[in-house]
């Protein structure tokens, strides 16, 4: 697992042939940074991907079991619907999740985790996707930039939160 030392970098990796890791630290304590990413009133706020795109619909019921589901519009473009389930939630240490981006896309495990040291908050996303082929079609279609661009936009909310 990669350490970050700073905030505003996030670093991506693919240590096995199914997972795709994204590492970022974050100025903040770990319970606020647990929360922006569970609560849907922060979420919608930084989680919209490129310039222009918003989330209108933003649902979590943050327990195992529990369903959750994504909605991002672009102007003039058709919705980005996400959905999935709840596997498992230790605030505020972890949470894991499925992630399905409709038919065409296979689900994905993602476990998101949450270390706090020296007052940065490392989090930790692992996907795992059902095959190398999979994970290689996700990452192709740009989601690294739209991460980078939310994270900054993360970085920004956690700043006015603390």
């Amino acid at each position: 697992m990669t350490t970050v030392a700073r905030t505003g970098v996030t670093t991506y990796e693919t240590p096995t042939d199914t997972d795709f890791v994204i590492t970022r630290a974050f100025a903040a304590p770990r319970r606020l940074v647990f929360d922006a990413h569970t609560d849907p009133k922060h979420i919608r706020q930084w989680m919209l991907g490129p310039e222009g795109w918003t989330m209108p619909v933003c649902e979590i019921d943050l327990r195992p079991g529990g369903a959750w589901r994504y909605v991002w519009r672009k102007p003039n473009e058709s919705d980005l619907e996400m959905t999935g389930t709840v596997r498992e939630v230790v605030p505020p240490e972890r949470f894991v999740t499925t992630e399905s981006w409709g038919p065409e896309w296979p689900e994905t495990v993602n476990t998101t985790v949450f270390t706090e040291s020296e007052g940065l908050t490392t989090v930790t996303l692992t996907m795992t996707y059902p095959t190398k082929k999979a994970r290689d079609e996700a990452r192709a279609t740009g989601a690294e930039g739209g991460m980078d661009q939310s994270y900054a936009r993360l970085d920004e909310l956690l700043a006015r939160l603390v």
